[in-house]
This record gives structure tokens, sequence and C-alpha cells, in this order.
């Protein structure tokens, strides 16, 4: 049987791979699918590109589109959602279940539990010691399968391989019962900011203390530009009130690029010292962000020698550690897989419960985001042209906003309370849509 795979790190490929992006998916278009392929990914404009130009999300399409067009009885895909935005990884997906067919397999390797859940007819779950041994199970269905592993326990082999469950309930009543505890509201007027020819038009909202705010829309909408203006980094253009002053935060802010620029000499336990030498010796600091975040192990590893996972853990662990108004988060769940990204979203959720401060993240995995979430703030418009930031709202009303610019679902799962994406056409994606209820929450 002949297989095609693509690999877990796209990155890779700018070094392996020379040449334009249409001449070498000339070469591999063995099933005449290039230009419909090509459309639905929005590859046509980087076309006449170099691939060592691509930013990771232009990376990561052109290889699933040069994965898809090749003719092969098996298709792997490992990680096909890394670098991309809520509506690319939709997209994404749609393309890679394309390719089933009667005498065909495709098999796919994913931590976003969501696309994961969308994707897939069967599971099969890993676990095992990393760096040591694994073992997979047996196909279960989706929701089984799903749930399997968030339970850490296989019914069919009465097998435990995990001591906690990963379980959690996304509602709105622990944010009715927190409003009355908030002791300080934060306003900022309404705003609009121009730069390079992207123009942003910012709501008039506000925003309370223990509160976390997740920012919902695709990549190049003015998410990034709105913090820096809260951060006073960026002078707004106009605001709408000439009597109010625009306020300025502290924020701390953990980039999406994980890029180390540390000598080979430079430890965890040094860098952790450099950037908050205070933090990280408080025992509540070290008990509620660096214990579940298994920071201890990393302690005497050099930083030059982590993997994106590890990096992304300390990284996390340097912006709570930083004393703050505002805490900026831009996707702590990539390189971080399914375990991972669940504890994460606790600890931060935790951290900014108890230290009552606020937190706007931007995460393109849903489930993550609609764990985080006390309110989001959803982007409208044209990426890199023109777009709208509205005030912060309640979670269900605010994801069913963006979810209808998507055209997708959730339902929310009985035993796990996770979301979970309706397969487009089916039954419930149907009634959903009907009744304008894109986004379901339990009561």
């Amino acid at each position: 049987m002949k297989a095609t795979m693509k690999p877990q790190y796209v990155d890779n490929i700018r070094k392996s791979v020379k040449g334009k992006v249409g001449d070498l998916l000339n070469t591999v278009d063995e099933r005449q699918v290039k230009d419909t392929l090509c459309d639905f990914l929005e590859l046509n404009k980087v076309m006449d590109r170099d691939v060592s130009g691509l930013s990771g999300g232009e990376l990561q399409r052109f290889a699933i589109a040069a994965r898809a067009m090749k003719e092969a009885d098996i298709y792997i895909f490992d990680e096909p959602s890394c670098y991309l935005d809520v509506k690319q990884r939709l997209k994404a997906a749609q393309a890679i279940r394309s390719l089933l067919q009667p005498k065909s397999y495709v098999i796919v390797v994913e931590h976003d539990l969501s696309i994961l859940d969308y994707l897939s007819d069967y599971i099969c779950c890993l676990y095992g010691t990393p760096g040591a041994y694994g073992v997979v199970t047996l196909p279960s269905s989706v929701r089984e399968g799903i749930n399997i592993f968030l339970n850490g326990f296989i019914p069919t082999e009465n097998l435990r391989f995990r001591e906690e469950k990963l379980t959690f309930r996304v509602t709105e009543s622990t944010e009715e019962k927190t409003e009355g505890q908030i002791h300080q509201c934060y306003n900022y007027p309404a705003m609009i900011k121009t730069r390079r020819g992207f123009k942003l038009s910012v709501t008039e909202g506000s925003f309370n203390g223990s509160q976390i705010i997740v920012m919902l829309r695709e990549n190049g909408t003015g998410k990034t530009t709105f913090i820096r203006m809260l951060a006073g980094e960026l002078k707004p253009d106009e605001v709408s009130d000439e009597q109010v002053d625009m306020p300025a935060y502290t924020v701390s802010y953990k980039r999406q690029e994980l890029v180390s620029k540390y000598s080979s000499t430079v430890s965890v336990r040094d860098l952790l010292h450099e950037k908050i030498p205070g933090s990280c010796t408080q025992a509540q600091f070290r008990s509620d962000v660096m214990k579940p975040m298994k920071i201890e192990e990393l302690m005497d590893r050099q930083v030059a020698n982590l993997s994106g996972g590890e990096l992304q853990r300390v990284k996390l662990c340097i912006c709570l550690g930083k004393p703050a108004d505002i805490y900026l988060i831009d996707e702590p769940s990539a390189h971080l897989d399914s375990e991972q990204r669940l504890i994460a979203a606790k600890v931060i959720k935790r951290f900014i419960l108890h230290q009552k401060k606020t937190a706007f993240i931007v995460e393109h995995d849903l489930i993550m985001a609609a764990y985080l979430a006390d309110k989001v703030l959803v982007f409208e418009g044209r990426p890199s042209v023109e777009c709208t930031a509205s005030a912060p709202e309640f979670l269900a009303s605010g994801m069913n906003r963006f979810l209808s610019h998507l055209d997708v679902t959730f339902r929310t799962d009985p035993t796990t309370h996770r979301p979970r994406i309706n397969k487009l056409g089916s039954v419930k994606d149907t009634e959903q849509k009907a009744a304008g209820c894109y986004y379901y929450l339990d009561d």
C-alpha cells in the first residue's frame, strides 16, 4: 500500500524544500485537484512566493495541500492544526476528510480535541511514559475515545492509565457569582487605530479583576494592536470622548512565537531567576503554577535545548510570574499535547481568580477557549484590511456570534461537559442552525 505523510514540524520544510509554492504543488498534483484545494485553503495569494518566505500558517496549509494532492492508499497528517486560526483549522479538517474514499485510509495525530472530534470517525488513544514506552488502544467511537482519554480509564480492559480525570464544565453561573466579589472595574473608550493600511475600530467596553476575556477571530484582525493600545504602547488615532483619558495598564505579554535567543549555557533555573526572581521563590506560585506545569523537572535543562512544548510551559510560567494589571497570553495551547492544554487552562484560570487580575487570551483551540472564558471579545471584519472589536460579552452570546461567522455548531457532551463540534450537515447541526443556536451551553 502507498502512504503519504505530512510531518509534525512544518518549519523544517523551509530547509529541505526550495522553490515557488505554485511550481512545487504542480509537481505533486497527482489527483488533479490543485485549483480546488488551493482555492479552498486560501493558498492562491502565495502561489508566486518562495517556500522559505511563508509564515507558519501558510506553510502548514501548503504542507496539507501537498499531501492531499498525492495519490495514495493511506494519508497521514501529524498535527495539521498547528499555526492555524479557528477558521483555517476547520477548513483544513474539511480538506482532510475529503480524502476519504472506499479504498483509502486517513490517519490524523491531533491535540486540539475539538478538531479531532470534528475530523474523526474512530479514535485510538495513546498512553505510556514519554521517552520510555507507549501503548495504542483499540479503535473506539469518537465520543467514547475522547472520553476514555479524559477519564484516564479504558473500561474494556479495566485499565487506568492516569490517576486524575480531566473533566470540566463550561457554564456562565460562576461568572455571575464572581461579579459580586469584584473590587475593581476598568473602562476603556471607543478608539480607532490605523497601521500599515489596517484599520481597527474598538467599541467602548469594560472588564473586571478575576476575569478572563478570550479574543475570538482569525489571524490578522488586530488583537495584538488592541492590547498594545491598552498597554499604552500604541496611541489611538481617535478616541470617542476627549474628556476620557486613555488609561494605561501594566501588561505581562506571552507572545505567540517561542523563539529561544539564549545561549546553550543558560538553564531554565537561570532564566526564571532572571525574569521572575520574586515569584519563582514564593511557595504559593510554585504550588499553583510551577508544580502543575512540571517546571521543576526542567530547571536544570538548557533553554536552547527545550522542545516546543517545554518552552511553552516555561514562557507561560514567566508570563504569570510578572506583576501586572493585565496578562496577555497569545496561543497558550500551541505545542502542548491534549493533557498539557487542559492543565495549562486550569493553571491560568486559578491564577487569575486568586490574584484578582485580568487576562486577555488569544486561543484557537475552541475547547480551551470555552473553558477559559468568563467573557469573549469578538473581532469582525476583513482580516488585514478593516476590523471592529466588540465590547466584551458573555460566553454564550459571544461564542454564538463567532460560530455563526464560521457556520459551525457546538453541543455539550453529557459526561465530560466538553464542547463538541457537530458534523457539518448532521441532524444536530441542522437543528441548531435552524434555531439560531450555534453554541449550546449546559445549564
